[in-house]
């Protein structure tokens, strides 16, 4: 019920505006019919204000066109969507001073189609839009969100189930009777052999010694008698 009273004295208020913006800019003025003569030169008039009117007078001509535009950048922000509110301002202010300075040029007498008019009163709406029209705008369009109830648990977003990437049932092979691989004896390298050394036993050092031993046949008799072969020839 409130969105619906604002936007009602908002339309209302956009056409009072309306009128007293006629009033003022599709007056005619006779005293003014030979001066004025029309301006598609951005900047041209701005020039003018600067070189021959007084300080004052500039001040007005130049103030007036500003706060001419001012009402469109507080009165159009409740009445627009909200997307793109700015440049819908702006824009809907340009279009309508154009109509504005059209009608002037070729209806109303003593008045001419200046551009930067058109310029001067865009300013203005976009200067009112920013200083309060974007804090109106957004009071205004929270009022058709719900309220969010302090006691009511946030709501959160329900979580994305991802996707299970299941794997194909396979069959389990039984792993073959591998048989043990032979192995290979590895490369010995040759090695020189050791002359193998004869252990002499005891039996052997026995035998050798029993050996020196023995007493050694003399075919020849000692020098101080006949020999045993002598003395067994004389027996027989």
């Amino acid at each position: 019920m409130l969105r619906v009273i604002i936007t009602v004295v908002a339309f209302a208020a956009l056409v009072a505006f309306s009128a007293v913006l006629a009033e003022l800019t599709l007056t005619p003025s006779p005293a003014s019919a030979e001066i004025a003569g029309s301006n598609l030169q951005p900047g041209r008039s701005l020039r003018q204000y600067a070189e021959d009117y007084t300080f004052l007078a500039a001040c007005k001509q130049v103030g007036g066109n500003l706060l001419m535009g001012v009402p469109f950048g507080l009165i159009l922000p409740v009445l627009v969507p909200r997307r793109a509110r700015m440049v819908r301002v702006v824009a809907l202010t340009a279009v309508v001073m154009v109509l504005v300075e059209l009608a002037q040029g070729s209806i109303v007498e003593g008045r001419a189609f200046d551009v930067d008019d058109v310029i001067m009163n865009t300013s203005g709406a976009l200067i009112g839009y920013l200083l309060l029209g974007r804090r109106i705008g957004r009071r205004f369009h929270a009022l058709a969100e719900p309220p969010v109830r302090k006691d009511a648990p946030a709501r959160s977003k329900p979580a994305r189930s991802k996707p299970v990437m299941t794997k194909p049932a396979t069959t389990k092979r039984k792993p073959a009777d591998k048989k043990p691989a032979d192995k290979k004896p590895a490369d010995k390298k040759p090695t020189a052999k050791k002359p193998a050394v004869k252990k002499q036993t005891a039996k052997s050092g026995a035998a050798k010694s029993g050996a020196a031993k023995k007493p050694s046949l003399r075919k020849s008799g000692s020098a101080g008698g006949p020999s045993w072969t002598e003395r067994l020839a004389r027996r027989r």
